[in-house]
Parts: structure tokens; C-alpha cells; sequence
């Protein structure tokens, strides 16, 4: 497990910078438009939602989405310059808040500049930096604008190192993302995380990691975490099918890769549906936030969940462009489509705040039917707290009761509280209790 303090106390909201400055994304208009630095505004909004981490989807300079790289040493000019990158960390830093960047660097877009010239001539030495497959330059899962780069050369292994550092010396970057990190042999990152951590001991990294082995992945190639994707579809189906017991199941497994990493932990972000929209019974969106902020690993909230924004992924082209919309330039100006939604994620989050020992948290199961979840999170090791916790789901029509004691707290929660010495959560709601 990291040994960097502040990942404990870390609270990501996450934001995907083209689609909230309203830049465009197919690669016709490069026009520069709001910059890096109007995301200003934002933090703190940020900061009154009790986050304290900003992690940021690709903004280095690219074709159409971002993920399409042309240069990663410079800030893609339709979201400012180089400047408006260090004035956004600084600002941030400021605040408290660290910063996270996505790096991209499984494959590169059509216009890297190695690509273009190993595609010009055969016989270039920049050819072979990419992986090549019967004769072709090989791409990611199929897409022909996203060229693979050959990972068992060193020479990509160096460069890579070079980009992750140079933006902590830069702009001071706190963390990054590894784009597709389960599609690079760990054994690459294994090669290049130290070069990082000699120069920045206190970087955190996280691979994005859909499937396959995480704790293989995190071990073998020296990540700090990965994205939890089998909690967040756990959780997601659970509530939308009203089955808790897919999401005991889910638990199970994240107990496991806890004993090993802290995942990180989601219930949305730039490449799915949005939970709002996941889930069609808005009395249970609440329950989503819950179960993000007090179970074990480190939460990541994506921007406009918090507001209960609706939006699908679709399978096409521009079928991301709806779960990455623009937003206004100041959270003045935001709109909650869930109205009420936004004040029970500040209370969840703050409720995260006072019980730190969350972050490495044993959670268990103490009852589960369809509709009812009664979970329990206490301290894990040495942690300290006051624990444990108590956390009790209802998706159903009738009242959940279960025992807390003389001496147990209410905490917070929904349709819900004490009757006598019983925790009480009527049809729909949820609740969070301390026993004494």
C-alpha cells in the first residue's frame, strides 16, 4: 500500500477539460477557446463539495478527443497554453488541492510526429517506436486513429519517463492516470515508474484497468492503484436491478484487492454512462454516493454527478459527446437537475472527512436480501477512528430495522434514524450510524 499520507485523505473530482470548456472534439475547429485557467472558478466549488483533488482527462495536445496524442510536451491549444496549465496546478495548490494528469501513452494519434514520418518512410528509425502487427502499424482494440507504440522499446520507456516527470517539474502535478493501462505489459511500467518517483518520491499512479488481473497489475508493474470497474458495475447493477446481493458479491472482491492496494473507486466517470441515468429510480442515485464515499479505496467523483446530470454513452462516433458536456464558466451558473442531490453528496463527503480510516476500510456484510443492505466498515490494522460504521440501504417498499445499540449515532442518511435502540431506514432511503 502507498505510503504517501495525503492519498489517504484524497477526494478526486474529476473533470474532462475539452468537454467542460465547450472545446471542439472533432478535430475541425482548433480554434482556442476557454482556457486551462477558467477552470479557476471551479475550484472552489470543488473545495465547498469537500474534494480536494483535481483530476484532469487529457490536455495535452492532440487531433479530436484527446486521446489521439500529437505532442505530449505541450497543452492542447484549444484549451490555452503551457501557462494556462501551470497557472490551473498553482491555483489548485493554493487551495490545497492537488492535481492529477491522464497520461496517454499506450498509443498516439495520427499526427504524432514519429508516426508521420514512419509512415512516409518505412526504412525511419521512428518506426520503431511503434508495434507493428503482419506488416501494419498495430492499433488499440481496432481504432485506426490510435496507434499503438511498441512498449518493449526502451527508447519508448525513456520518453515516457521524460513526460511524466517533466510535467511534475513544470506544472507540479501531484498524480497520474495511465489511459489503458491494461493493454501496456506491467513490466513497462515497471521500467518507467522508478525513473518518476527517484526525481518525485511522492507521485501517485493509477492505471486505468477495466479487466484482468488488477492486483497482478498494481504488483508487477509497480502502479499505486487501479480504477475499481468491478465495484463500480456492481453497484450500479444492484441498484438499477434491486439486487443487493450482486453488489455483496462485488464487495467480496474489493475486500480482497484491498488486502493488497486501495483502488480507486467510482460510480462515474468520462467513459460511461452516467449513474443518473444508470439508475432509473431516483430515489436510489443517493444510494450510489454512499456506497462510493464509505466503502474502502479512493473516491473519485465525476464532475456533474454531484448535480445529478442524465447522459448515455453510445456505441459511435461522437457517442461520448453527451456524458462530456460544456459547463458554465462559473458553478453559479449550474443548473442541479436533481434538485437536493448536491447537499447529500457535501454531507456524504464530509461525513468521508471525519473518518479518514475509511480510505483502507474492512467492510462487511451483516445482511442482505434484494431490496435491504446492512454493512458494517471498521478501522483496518492500526487505523484509527472511532468506528465501526454502520451503513444500511433500503431500495425497497418496507421499512429496514436493524439493531445499533445504546450507545450507537446517527449520522446522516435519508428517510431514516432512530427508534430506540434500532437503526430505522424507511421505503427508499438510506442511513449511516456509529456504533458506540
Amino acid at each position: 500500500m502507498s505510503a504517501m499520507n495525503w492519498v489517504e485523505h484524497v477526494i478526486w473530482w474529476h473533470v474532462y477539460p475539452l468537454g467542460f470548456l465547450g472545446a471542439d472534439t472533432t478535430g475541425e475547429d482548433r480554434t482556442p477557446g476557454r482556457a486551462l485557467r477558467d477552470l479557476e472558478p471551479w475550484l472552489d466549488h470543488l473545495v465547498a463539495l469537500g474534494a480536494n483533488g483535481l483530476a484532469l482527462g487529457p490536455v495535452f495536445d492532440s487531433a479530436t478527443h484527446g486521446y489521439d496524442t500529437t505532442d505530449w510536451f505541450h497543452v492542447d491549444p484549444r484549451l490555452g497554453t503551457d501557462d494556462d496549465l501551470v497557472h490551473l496546478v498553482e491555483a489548485a495548490h493554493a487551495r490545497g488541492v492537488r492535481v492529477m494528469l491522464d497520461g496517454v501513452f499506450n498509443h498516439v494519434g495520427p499526427h504524432f510526429p514519429a508516426l508521420v514520418a514512419a509512415r512516409r518512410d518505412p526504412a525511419a528509425p521512428e518506426r520503431a517506436l511503434f508495434r507493428i502487427d503482419d506488416g501494419d502499424f498495430a492499433t488499440f482494440e481496432g481504432h485506426g486513429g490510435l496507434v499503438a507504440l511498441d512498449h518493449d522499446n526502451p527508447d519508448v520507456a525513456r520518453t515516457v519517463a521524460e513526460v511524466m516527470t517533466s510535467w511534475c517539474e513544470r506544472a507540479g502535478v501531484d498524480a497520474w492516470r495511465l489511459d489503458a493501462a491494461y493493454a501496456v505489459p506491467p513490466a513497462f511500467w515497471a521500467g518507467v515508474l522508478p525513473q518518476v518517483r527517484a526525481a518525485h518520491p511522492d507521485v501517485w499512479v493509477v492505471g486505468e484497468v477495466i479487466h484482468g488481473d488488477y492486483v497482478g497489475i498494481v504488483r508487477d508493474g509497480g502502479l499505486d492503484s487501479v480504477t475499481q470497474y468491478e465495484l463500480w458495475q456492481g453497484v450500479w447493477h444492484a441498484l438499477q436491478d434491486v439486487n443487493l446481493h450482486e453488489l455483496a458479491w462485488a464487495l467480496q472482491r474489493h475486500e480482497d484487492f484491498l488486502a493488497h492496494f486501495v483502488p480507486m473507486t467510482f460510480v462515474g466517470n468520462h467513459d460511461v454512462t452516467r449513474i443518473a441515468s444508470q439508475v432509473d429510480d431516483g430515489r436510489h442515485h443517493a444510494h450510489a454516493a454512499v456506497l462510493l464515499l464509505l466503502l474502502g479505496g479512493t473516491p473519485s467523483l465525476y464532475a456533474g454527478d454531484e448535480y445529478g446530470l442524465r447522459a448515455v454513452k453510445e456505441e459511435r462516433v461522437g457517442g461520448d459527446d453527451a456524458i462530456r458536456p460544456a459547463f458554465p464558466p462559473t458553478p453559479e451558473e449550474m443548473a442541479e437537475a436533481e434538485p437536493g442531490l448536491l447537499d447529500r453528496w457535501r454531507a456524504l463527503v464530509g461525513l468521508r472527512r471525519r473518518y479518514p480510516w475509511l480510505h483502507t476500510a474492512r467492510t462487511t456484510v451483516k445482511a442482505v436480501a434484494n431490496a435491504t443492505m446492512v454493512l458494517e466498515s471498521a478501522p483496518r490494522g492500526e487505523a484509527g477512528g472511532t468506528g465501526p460504521l454502520v451503513v444500511a440501504l433500503n431500495l425497497g417498499d418496507d421499512e429496514l430495522v436493524t439493531p445499533l445499540g445504546a450507545s450507537g449515532t446517527y449520522l446522516v442518511g435519508a428517510d431514516s434514524g432512530l427508534r430506540g435502540e434500532d437503526l430505522v431506514v424507511g421505503a427508499h432511503g438510506w442511513a449511516v450510524a456509529a456504533r458506540g
